[in-house]
């Protein structure tokens, strides 16, 4: 196992090949050496983003083809099978037709994502000029963090714990805000469900 993982490290760093085949062969060959007891499968799939993301293919690691593999969990078992037996082109088959799915499919999320965003934008651009500002400093926190409470929002935005309460109040006003639950008194969360829905469609 050692020599295999040696060998594996130095086709790593090989950087004559092509990264999105080499990926794929690098992921087959982890689950081939199972190095771990458990979790050679998470690795491995993780390997395949972070590799990508290393040689510049992805601008983020957001490639993720667990979804995929799942989907098609028997013939993902079935082709790496066909990578043990010496048939690799079976294998980059199916794993470049999970490239283009899930590429494809993040393309289209991304889509919803800027059409959601501009609707939005154009909510708080109809609004006071120094509500717009803070409202539009707000939206793109919500971006990278679509669950918000009051605290929150008092820290990142620097404003006072009435202040924050407004923002958000203002938010729920315009369709963007939903709380979490209705019924709470203390220290109350809110989503920005519209978005977090995009990835689960």
């Amino acid at each position: 196992m050692n020599i295999a993982l040696d060998y594996l490290e130095k086709f790593i760093h090989n950087t004559s090949l092509m990264p999105v085949l080499q990926a794929g062969i690098l992921h087959a060959q982890f689950e081939t050496i199972h190095p771990f007891l458990d979790g050679n499968g998470r690795t491995g799939r993780l390997l395949i983003t972070l590799f990508l993301h290393e040689r510049a293919i992805l601008e983020n690691p957001v490639l993720f083809l667990s979804s995929y593999f799942k989907k098609h969990q028997q013939l993902y078992y079935d082709k790496l099978n066909a990578y043990h037996n010496n048939k690799s082109n079976e294998w980059l088959h199916f794993y470049l037709d999970g490239v283009i799915d899930i590429a494809n499919e993040s393309i289209a999320t991304s889509k919803k994502i800027t059409v959601l965003r501009e609707e939005d934008m154009r909510k708080i651009q109809a609004l006071g000029k120094r509500e717009a500002t803070s409202g539009v400093l707000f939206l793109q926190y919500l971006f990278k963090n679509p669950i918000a409470s009051g605290s929150m929002v008092a820290e990142r935005m620097k404003f006072s714990r009435a202040g924050s309460g407004k923002l958000i109040d203002r938010f729920v006003d315009l369709g963007i805000l939903t709380p979490l639950d209705e019924n709470a008194k203390w220290g109350k969360m809110y989503i920005y469900k519209k978005y977090v829905t995009i990835f689960s469609e």
